[in-house]
């Protein structure tokens, strides 16, 4: 039966021949490694959140009064609840490290040069929508940890002379952190920035199939030319089966590492303030945004002027994605870039270096 419909298909789209000319004959470097799966396997991590996010949306109750009760249903009543709802929380910090890595490896081989500035812009978009997932599905649980957190976060804006309040007030619908906030993080979460997401990761995929994969070790040759030029490595591994192979290993990584976190070490991600109803009249001594939000949050602490701190923040992000336009050198191989590999160095340290210290 599935041989008939697969020739059913073919006569009418010429499937086989797709299979053929995009998969089996489409070379890739040959250096092609683990690090080259990254970008599918942080594909692969958010159809896990997409699929056990649906799952708790048919349970889950947005009200601060029923909010964290559900949430306890969800784990303790509700059949599998608990496994769908661990593989949604452990796979959501699992999709943050995979996303900071690929952004380390495409920085690392200078993949955002020409021709693939717009691989990168649709790429950093799909970076900042990520973590506003992450701030919006953060409150969700509407527990101590979820609550403090978020009025950590959103108290941030505050250091901007003039606007900073009226944008705090607009993302929280208010003076404080209630209902309304909780309300507009949910469709936020499960409704506009899905859309977005869907929409730039379309275009992202359509566009590295457009160029092809980046160069690794050495430029493509003809990759300075003026018009399109989409990669071609003769010397090169099929994108099928090697890579492919490749890439189904590394799922099973990524699960078997998803799993074994859930198993074995399930309260990761979920500290005792975790477990307890927010309360907005009690603040918990000891309260911090959650790991990925670490580095930034300790940079604006460590700064005497808050302004000073969110607006070099802001410089940042900014730069990081105009970078393929700052950073325009033809050398292709950042270990022949003394000065660029030592900022990239000196960038991952500072950032490991904050995340330590935002923790205390």
């Amino acid at each position: 039966m599935f041989k008939a419909l697969y020739s059913w298909i073919d006569e009418r789209i010429g499937l086989e021949d797709l299979i053929r000319r995009e998969l089996k004959e489409y070379y890739v470097p040959k250096e092609s490694n683990i690090w080259s799966t990254l970008g599918f396997l942080t594909l692969i991590a958010f159809f896990t959140q997409a699929v056990t996010g649906i799952f708790l949306l048919t349970y889950y109750i947005p009200h601060p009064d029923h909010a964290f009760q559900s949430v306890q249903k969800i784990m303790n009543t509700v059949h599998f609840g608990w496994l769908f709802r661990s593989v949604h929380l452990v796979g959501a910090n699992l999709l943050v490290i995979l996303l900071l890595l690929h952004v380390v490896i495409t920085f690392y081989r200078l993949s955002y040069k020409r021709p693939r500035e717009m691989n990168w812009i649709t790429g950093v978009f799909m970076f900042f929508i990520i973590f506003m997932f992450c701030i919006t599905g953060y409150l969700l649980p509407w527990s101590q940890l979820s609550y403090w957190s978020t009025t950590i976060l959103t108290a941030i804006p505050t250091v901007l002379p003039g606007i900073g309040d009226y944008i705090s007030r607009f993302i929280k619908g208010g003076e404080f952190v209630g209902a309304v906030t909780l309300n507009r993080f949910f469709a936020f979460h499960v409704a506009i920035l899905p859309f977005f997401l869907v929409l730039l990761g379309a275009l992202h995929v359509f566009l590295i199939w457009r160029t092809g994969y980046a160069p690794i070790s050495k430029p493509v040759e003809g990759a300075e030319e003026k018009g399109y030029h989409r990669a071609s490595y003769t010397d090169g591994i099929p994108f099928y089966p090697d890579l492919f192979r490749k890439n189904m290993i590394m799922v099973f990584v990524f699960f078997a590492v998803l799993f074994g976190i859930i198993t074995f070490k399930s309260d990761l991600f979920l500290p005792a303030y975790a477990h307890i109803k927010a309360d907005p009249t009690i603040t918990p001594p000891f309260i911090r945004p959650p790991w990925y939000f670490l580095a930034p949050y300790e940079l604006i602490r460590s700064i005497p002027n808050k302004f000073l701190g969110i607006s070099l923040q802001l410089i940042l992000l900014l730069l990081f994605l105009i970078w393929p336009f700052v950073e325009t050198k033809p050398e292709g191989n950042i270990r022949k870039r003394p000065i660029l590999l030592g900022f990239f160095i000196a960038g991952i340290i500072a950032w490991v270096i904050l995340t330590i210290l935002g923790r205390f």
